[in-house]
């Protein structure tokens, strides 16, 4: 391997990797598919190794060192116009595409705010959101895939420089009309629901935590439903089918079929759930996401472990 690579073909590459195709990805660059598949082969000469492998239907897909090229890449190429712009002694304002990963039952609460806020000040940064659970997220920071993930420290492992946004507190819903909305504190003991229907939230590791805050009481709840779906645990509740156990609060009580549910703070001290960012682990951040990893503690670093409020 030598080291003698251009930029334009590290640009060639990423394209390449995103739009999964050559031809796609000469359209993208507005340039010949000739022109692209040269500098992919000049590339990979100058690697050593295949950068991609071709799949019948599927186009083209990264090899293991494909994957490792393309995470150091981003940050190379973020750097590489930083440094011409302080060469022209422009502010070396954020620009550019960047991928982020949200936990899928997350991002209807978070990823709105958050692009709005980052939007305003990076308005010149394009951000989408791939929605994943938590072994997908992980697999798409390995990948390079997202420049940074936003997730759960749930059934995955994470990294010890892994940076926690917020803590949210589990609370419990019931129905609008449900004997516990009477409490004057707007509180209540999971003991004295042990033996009521319960609604539980059954998605991957979510279903772990929630279960397991039973058991650190030394209870078992009565499971009558399960739901993978939020909207559809929210409103079994609203219509008396048992109640539930949430960590994220909408700004709202009604649900889909019409009820409403009743918030309530759980008076045992157990465990938040964290909500945390995490970034490819080879490479350094990059600029990007370093100014989104800001902007999400800037909206929710305070937001720790608090109460539902009716």
């Amino acid at each position: 391997m030598s080291d003698d690579f251009t930029l334009t073909q590290l640009r060639y590459f990423m394209a390449v990797a995103e739009a999964g195709s050559m031809t796609a990805a000469a359209q993208s660059l507005s340039v010949t598919q000739s022109t692209v598949s040269a500098a992919i082969a000049q590339l990979e000469h100058e690697v050593g190794q295949p950068l991609f492998i071709r799949l019948a239907r599927r186009g083209l897909e990264l090899t293991p060192a494909g994957r490792r090229l393309r995470s150091h890449t981003i940050g190379f190429l973020e750097d590489a116009g930083a440094l011409l712009s302080a060469a022209r002694d422009e502010e070396a304002e954020l620009d550019g595409e960047m991928t982020v990963g949200i936990f899928a039952p997350l991002a209807p609460f978070r990823a709105p705010i958050l692009l709005q806020a980052f939007e305003r000040r990076y308005p010149r940064v394009h951000v989408t959101f791939y929605e994943a659970d938590q072994e997908g997220l992980r697999r798409a920071l390995e990948q390079g895939r997202c420049e940074v993930a936003l997730m759960y420290d749930l059934g995955v492992a994470v990294a010890a420089d892994a940076q926690v946004v917020e803590t949210v507190a589990p609370h419990v819903i019931v129905a609008s009309n449900h004997p516990a909305t009477q409490n004057p504190y707007a509180e209540v003991s999971l003991r004295d629901l042990a033996d009521q229907p319960f609604v539980l939230y059954d998605v991957p590791h979510s279903r772990d935590y929630f279960l397991a805050l039973f058991r650190q009481l030394g209870i078992s709840p009565r499971i009558r439903h399960r739901a993978s779906g939020y909207e559809t645990v929210r409103s079994f509740v609203a219509r008396g089918h048992g109640y539930s156990i949430l960590n994220q609060r909408l700004h709202h009580d009604i649900t889909y079929s019409g009820g409403s549910v009743f918030p309530l703070r759980i008076v045992e001290d157990l465990p938040p759930i964290k909500v945390v960012l995490l970034f490819p682990s080879l490479g350094a951040p990059t600029r990007r996401a370093t100014a989104f990893a800001d902007v999400c503690r800037e909206l929710y670093g305070v937001n720790s472990a608090q109460p539902p409020s009716n």
